[in-house]
């Protein structure tokens, strides 16, 4: 398996009803020269028959590790440490890919390349992000997402093994939110390069059950994660990145997560005063930026409780 040109991260947790499919998309690539590294994290299904099953006689490289239950960051980072590819790609277990998304993604002379991304719910499928250019310095790639000018996911990029290897990249195994981001960007400060793909080769899906009613009050624990990465960024003397961190990721999180929980109905008291415990307020109060998005913080800030009763009524209309 040494010397192939991508590496293939599957990590699977209990997906029996669609790791089937996900495999066949991924062994069907018009691409020969991969391995696939799965990663079953102590899954209590048929999940790893299945998998075993489907590459039985397969000629596709590929390594099947069953470790104890440690979660998703644990099984890819066990799959970054056993990658022999020039390129890493991450698939998640219930999602798929296009014949095309391993060639696509794989561009010489690039640190990174970028692939398009749809997300499917039933028989509904979200329109991607089109780029207007087919290359971009991976540091105005970071300043685009800092300023949420992009929709992103981890998973539409190639990364360049020798950058991951080089500088230790792993995924935060200590948080539940944000560690998939946290590792593309840190990526991407070590690089220079992205090839930018109009293509659409990735398929996201959500399930019903996995919706966002599962979620919970410490989606706000992503800004410790955005902090931490305000400070890695400081030391790597990129300090206007941690300042687009502070100024306009984190608040643009902060009023994000907000309102998801007002949508999905979270009490409104526990909301503010988890808020208050972890000084969102404060840290609202920093952005920068767009005037209408400023009015919004400003509104809120002034009167929470009458924003509130107002976004209920208006809905995403303020």
């Amino acid at each position: 398996m040494d010397n192939v040109k991508v590496s293939v991260i599957l990590p699977v947790f209990n997906e029996q009803d669609y790791i089937s499919a996900t495999l066949d998309s991924i062994i069907n690539q018009d691409f020969t020269d991969f391995e696939v590294i799965i990663i079953d994290d102590g899954s209590t299904d048929n999940t790893l028959k299945v998998i075993e099953e489907k590459f039985h006689n397969c000629p596709i490289p590929h390594k099947i590790i069953h470790q104890e239950n440690n979660g998703v960051s644990s099984a890819r980072n066990k799959g970054i440490s056993l990658a022999c590819g020039e390129y890493i790609v991450f698939v998640d277990g219930d999602d798929y890919i296009l014949t095309n998304h391993l060639s696509q993604l794989y561009n010489e002379g690039y640190d990174f390349s970028l692939t398009q991304m749809v997300k499917k719910e039933g028989e509904e499928i979200k329109n991607p992000h089109y780029y207007d250019f087919d290359e971009i310095n991976a540091k105005d790639f970071i300043k685009l997402e800092l300023e949420m000018k992009i929709p992103f996911n981890f998973v539409q990029l190639s990364y360049k093994t020798d950058i991951v290897k080089k500088h230790n990249l792993q995924f935060r195994e200590d948080v539940n939110y944000g560690e998939d981001t946290d590792f593309a960007l840190r990526a991407l400060c070590y690089g220079d390069s992205v090839k930018i793909g109009n293509e659409i080769t990735y398929y996201y899906i959500q399930h019903e059950e996995s919706l966002s009613n599962t979620s919970k009050l410490n989606r706000f624990d992503y800004i410790s994660v955005l902090e931490d990465l305000a400070t890695f960024f400081k030391k790597q003397n990129q300090n206007d990145l941690t300042e687009l961190v502070n100024s306009s990721r984190i608040p643009k999180a902060i009023f994000g997560n907000m309102n998801y929980f007002f949508y999905h109905n979270y009490d409104y008291d526990e909301v503010i005063k988890k808020m208050k415990d972890l000084d969102l307020f404060r840290k609202l109060s920093y952005f920068k930026g767009d005037k209408k998005f400023s009015l919004k913080i400003k509104l809120f800030l002034l009167n929470p409780k009458l924003y509130y009763i107002m976004w209920r009524k208006f809905k995403n209309s303020i």
